[in-house]
């Protein structure tokens, strides 16, 4: 079954667009994303919907699960597409490797195409690899460094 382009439609109608899609071990999963974000409201919206197309279409057989949630912070990378948005992230990923042990690179995400992406490792230098080489791979956040509040009548007053 053809699940995006349907799904991308469902999706449209209550201002969200599909992430990703994946049907495994019963479970039908849809990320949806939007920009600034995706509530807990909107998810629910986005729920029903889906539902109300799987009823009129009930293009799965037996039973299932829906999963609707937004990618988060630290998103999944698996398609092409996924990498291209990913493009001066930070990204972590394992490399399967034929010739030797798997891998973990982590660094900022230069390029990907259809085939292979290049990332910056600090250790590895700059790396290409093959899509079909990363076991898994998803996008890094970094808290920054916020400011402390002060704590109430710690400041000092000159005399």
């Amino acid at each position: 079954m053809e699940w995006e382009e349907p799904l991308r439609a469902v999706l449209a109608a209550v201002g969200l667009s599909l992430y990703d899609v994946e049907f495994t071990a019963g479970t039908l999963q849809v990320t949806v994303q939007r920009e600034g974000g995706v509530d807990v409201d909107t998810l629910a919206e986005a729920s029903r919907a889906i539902s109300r197309w799987l009823d009129d279409q009930d293009p799965i057989e037996g039973h299932y699960t829906l999963d609707v949630a937004s990618p988060g912070l630290e998103r999944r990378l698996r398609t092409p597409g996924h990498f291209a948005s990913a493009i001066g992230e930070v990204v972590t990923l394992r490399e399967r490797r034929a010739d030797a042990p798997t891998r973990r690179l982590e660094g900022p995400l230069r390029a990907a195409s259809d085939e292979t992406i290049t990332l910056e490792d600090p250790e590895a230098g700059t790396v290409t690899v093959a899509l079909d080489q990363i076991e898994r791979a998803r996008t890094v956040f970094h808290w920054g460094d916020a400011p402390h509040p002060k704590a109430a009548g710690s400041s000092k007053k000159g005399t």
